[in-house]
């Protein structure tokens, strides 16, 4: 029986941490999505970031660019194929959480694309009954 031996060299498991550019370009992407820059969000999709891609509590691009009232930006990932039903760690649609903000553009450019009013807890039909805002919410 041989000895195991001690592995100083470099290993050739693949990690499974980001690299730290990775990172920051994720966290510019958010930032994108947040503050509506629509033009450099989707160029770095087109580029190869994942239309769908979360942060640490789930939030989705659609979920940022919708929360913080930008339209074009949530009808610009929709069109590159983003989820815009996908919930958060909290089971938050971006649909209720423009509700929420009384974001009535976002909402209705979420609807256009699809959204689901009763998909999340709450959904944005509890959400916009709670708020008195029913009238943003078809059937609501």
């Amino acid at each position: 029986m041989t000895e195991p031996t001690d592995r100083t060299g470099p290993s050739t498991e693949p990690s499974t941490e980001p690299s730290p550019e990775l990172v920051e370009v994720g966290h510019a992407c958010f930032d994108f999505a947040r503050h509506g820059d629509t033009r450099r969000l989707l160029a770095y999709v087109a580029a190869g970031v994942p239309v769908d891609l979360t942060d640490a509590s789930g939030n989705t691009l659609v979920m940022l660019a919708a929360y913080h009232g930008h339209a074009d930006a949530v009808l610009g990932l929709a069109a590159a194929g983003a989820d815009v039903d996908r919930v958060n760690d909290r089971g938050q649609t971006p649909l209720a959480g423009a509700v929420f903000k009384g974001e009535d553009d976002v909402v209705h450019a979420l609807l256009e694309q699809g959204a689901d009013p009763d998909r999340g807890t709450p959904s944005a039909r509890a959400t916009a009954q709670m708020f008195g805002r029913t009238d943003l919410i078809p059937g609501g």
